[in-house]
């Protein structure tokens, strides 16, 4: 039986700078970009079972959830980004790098950061700026025991001042005991059309040197090594990928499920509708403090979405140990 508990949740929990009172224009945009939080001794606060907000690092916000069976997950509301999901027996499958801040000035490294409304460089910010702004909780619920919440992004004058476009993104997030599903909605509100592509980029905790990726073979693929800025158009003609050295490659047109073997002992599938492709990433020696603790695993939307006026997109996915 489900329970549900809808809220509105107050400014210093990450509601859009264009929803709060400010002195100007621009203060609202840094309020928005910086992600600056009043949060002060807030202490936790419960609003459906397994669903807690408090302060994070930082002083950030941060979700919790919490399964009847143990497993857990951490959501923070800058940049609606997970940054933890443990399973029962405590063990993190995400990973957040050692160089991550938490002050809102900069996105979370680490977790599942969101690439949109651009994944790589454009005409806009690297990656958008849906991972460095404020998103709003908007509802908690628990269905069949599973813990799970929606955030929603808006835009605002900041956002407008990139990418000038009405819009809203609602990203809903539910535990289970061994999984993590995610569904994103896109949703143009505007009354003239936009495109926009996005990912997901997730952060593995892995021993590299034993990680492996199967379920490629045959895509199509855009190697960015050497050159990330003219990536190399090839084919896939491995059973399973591995990270021998620096690794950033776009798979075009990829299956809906992949396996990936972090070399810490667990197997994960990675299943998806509607996230079209997949990127690997490990920077290796470029990030030598941290690239053999984690591998990048990305569901993603690289060739570009066309919404018109009142038109949705949604993409979901979900990573479960097996």
């Amino acid at each position: 039986m489900a329970a549900s508990c809808t809220l509105t949740v107050p400014a210093p929990f990450g509601a859009s700078s264009s929803s709060s009172s400010s002195s100007s224009s621009s203060s609202a945009r840094r309020s928005r970009r910086f992600g600056v939080v009043a949060m002060a001794s807030v202490g936790q606060k419960v609003y459906a079972p397994g669903v807690a907000v408090s302060e994070g690092n930082g002083g950030l916000p941060k979700i919790s959830l919490k399964s009847p069976q143990g497993s857990e997950a951490e959501i923070y509301l800058f940049g609606g980004c997970v940054t933890s999901w443990k399973v029962p027996s405590g063990k993190d499958l995400l990973f957040v790098r050692p160089d991550a801040v938490f002050n809102g000035q900069k996105p979370i490294s680490g977790g599942i950061p969101h690439c949109f409304p651009q994944f790589g460089p454009g005409a806009i910010q690297q990656h958008g700026f849906a991972r460095n702004v404020n998103w709003s909780f908007t509802d908690s619920e628990v269905t069949e025991g599973d813990p799970a919440v929606t955030l929603e992004l808006k835009d605002d004058s900041y956002s407008r001042s990139m990418w000038d476009f009405s819009f809203q993104a609602l990203y809903k997030v539910v535990l289970h005991s061994t999984s993590l599903s995610t569904t994103l909605t896109i949703t143009n509100t505007d009354d003239k059309p936009f495109s926009f592509n996005s990912a997901l980029h997730t952060y593995f905790s892995a021993s590299i040197a034993g990680v492996s990726v199967k379920g490629l073979k045959g895509s199509k693929t855009l190697n960015k090594d050497p050159d990330p800025k003219n990536p190399i158009e090839g084919k896939e003609e491995r059973d399973e990928v591995t990270f021998p050295g620096f690794v950033d490659c776009v798979y075009l047109g990829a299956p809906s499920e992949l396996t990936l073997d972090n070399g810490l002992g667990d197997k994960i599938v990675i299943s998806n509708t509607n996230w079209s492709d997949a990127v690997l990433w490990n920077p290796h020696l470029q990030m030598e403090a941290c690239y053999k603790d984690f591998v990048c695993v990305e569901n993603a939307k690289i060739e570009t979405v066309q919404l018109g006026p009142k038109e949705s997109w949604v993409a979901k996915q979900k990573i479960e140990l097996i």
